[in-house]
């Protein structure tokens, strides 16, 4: 392995900066409670437009890349380069690395809540309507829209890394907009918030996942999972993700991943056949029109006037909390999908990253929703259960409703922690690459010290913002990741807008502009290998 130093500049403020986080929530709960509240309001409130019109721009950045054969012919790494794994490896890391505990966390809760309650403004809950906006709402949030968040920084960051030649950072992918200054001091800066969003992403999600483990674990156990639960589950959900770090994308990542969607994929064919399957595909099917005549609405929502006067929370902790976890996650999410895309052209990691993980979302969505809406709607009580247990007990509410439940329960338990693994597996290997210095970096693992250090700040930060809920009661440990998640990401909107705005002006003149330099680069790289070889 290479040896590589800690780049100060990102490294050293970011320590800073967690260890004051860190400690502010421990000593002062309630300070940090107030920090998180503040900020993830201010961000909702006048930077909500923001956030969806992005997400809108991602999806043309997306689709222009899959179906322009100009754009699409562009191969990450050049003419010359190779694929590393198979399309099934390259597609189930990415759908593993991307999902977390998202849609087995939410796969029942949200189409549920959205039934029950109704969407201000737009639908009345426990209605017909409702049940259409819940499920095209979650196809929304976890389909094709969420995943251009990730192909389209992966395409601006890969293409600039591996065709272009420039540095592995986040900040490479500036360089169409700011030239050689996205790698001086604005790069400096430009990396350190991506770091810090995605800690607070990952931590986030590590609370999330820590609150269903524990309370799947104590339906089985009959118990009441406490903070000390939920603390021995992270650190047994880092202990694992950091030994699978040790062995590598190619082998430890690539196993789980494998796994990991064979087991979901068997969860989606049982619930479809044992639910009501004939109404399942109905609804599935008719959401899909309604969600294709309707998606702009949706996404451009901002509850404005919902009840006749005042603007509705709802989008807040909703569509805008989404996309700030998706903020966060996507600059490092972009560097590890083209690390593992190279030598695949434009269209296909569209269709790997973008199609393929999105429709896969809006299958889970459509057979898990809609048959928990049906249940329901015939009074199985799914929703009383949420109210009384947390959200984190709904999906157990739901097998409850389904044969061989215990055997069911036993199994989401398992797909639920090996999700959030493959997560934190892929995350903290990108995040320790960034933080480093040195030659090779792009194609390297990083040195095993640098993953644990991450895995045990991201586990700290996660433990202290449950903590903190329980310590202060303003708010549920759900609502707590929440607001921890469009805290840490808001910084980021502005890096996004730059990016996507520098990835319209990489692809709008690579083959005039950038192609002849990443020519030049593989000319360089071949002329390196030929005199490195024995004569």
């Amino acid at each position: 392995m290479k040896k590589f130093s800690i780049r100060k500049n990102v490294f050293i403020p970011l320590c800073a900066i967690y260890v004051f986080v860190i400690i502010l929530g421990v000593v002062t709960p309630d300070g940090f409670a107030a920090v998180e509240n503040a900020i993830s309001g201010f961000a909702a409130d006048w930077f909500g437009w923001a956030y969806q019109l992005v997400t809108i721009a991602l999806v043309i950045i997306s689709a222009w890349a899959l179906f322009s054969k100009k754009i699409g012919s562009i191969r990450i790494g050049g003419e010359n380069a190779k694929p590393t794994m198979s399309k099934w490896s390259w597609f189930v890391i990415c759908l593993c690395s991307s999902i977390a505990t998202g849609i087995v966390f939410w796969g029942i809760a949200e189409p549920i809540t959205h039934y029950v309650n109704g969407i201000p403004g737009l639908c009345e809950g426990g209605t017909r309507l409702s049940a259409l906006y819940a499920i095209s709402t979650c196809y929304m949030h976890w389909g094709l829209p969420l995943y251009a968040y990730y192909c389209a920084i992966g395409i601006v960051i890969g293409v600039c890394v591996y065709n272009v030649g420039l540095p592995y950072n986040v900040s490479s992918s500036l360089y169409p907009l700011l030239g050689d200054r996205a790698n001086g001091k604005i790069g400096d800066v430009v990396d350190l918030l991506c770091v810090f969003g995605i800690a607070g992403g990952v931590s986030a999600c590590l609370g999330v996942a820590a609150m269903q483990l524990g309370s799947g674990i104590g339906i089985l156990g009959n118990f009441k999972p406490t903070a000390v639960h939920w603390a021995i589950i992270t650190a047994v959900i880092v202990v694992v993700f950091i030994a699978g770090s040790y062995s590598g994308i190619g082998r430890g990542m690539r196993w789980l991943s494998d796994k990991n969607t064979k087991i979901y994929f068997l969860l989606l064919i049982y619930v479809l056949f044992v639910s009501q399957t004939k109404e399942v595909l109905a609804m599935s099917t008719e959401s899909l029109g309604f969600f294709a005549q309707n998606w702009i609405v949706q996404d451009t929502y901002l509850g404005v006037m919902a009840d006749g006067v005042g603007t509705s929370m709802w989008p807040t902790w909703w569509t805008i909390n989404y996309w700030s976890f998706a903020i966060a996650y996507t600059p490092l999410m972009g560097m590890f999908f083209a690390k593992i895309a190279q030598g695949r052209t434009l269209k296909e990691f569209s269709l790997y990253t973008f199609v393929l993980p999105g429709a896969f979302g809006m299958i889970w969505f459509g057979i898990f929703g809609s048959a928990a809406i049906y249940m329901e709607a015939n009074g199985a009580g799914i929703y009383d259960t949420m109210s009384a247990l947390g959200v984190e007990a709904t999906v157990f509410a739901f097998f409850e409703n389904l044969p061989l439940s215990k055997i069911l329960d036993i199994a989401f338990l398992f797909t639920a922690f090996l999700s959030v693994v493959t997560l934190c597996d892929s995350m903290t290997t990108t995040i320790a690459s960034i933080t480093l210095k040195g030659e090779g970096l792009a194609d390297e693992e990083p040195p095993g010290w640098s993953k644990i250090f991450w895995g045990v700040v991201m586990a700290l930060l996660a433990f202290v913002n449950i903590f903190v809920a329980g310590i202060t009661g303003n708010t549920s440990g759900i609502n707590a990741t929440k607001l921890l998640a469009i805290t840490c990401a808001f910084p980021l909107l502005f890096v996004i807008i730059a990016m996507v705005i520098s990835c319209f002006k990489l692809l709008a003149n690579y083959h005039e502009k950038y192609e002849p330099k990443a020519a030049a680069e593989a000319g360089k790289e071949e002329r390196t290998e030929s005199e490195a070889l024995p004569h």
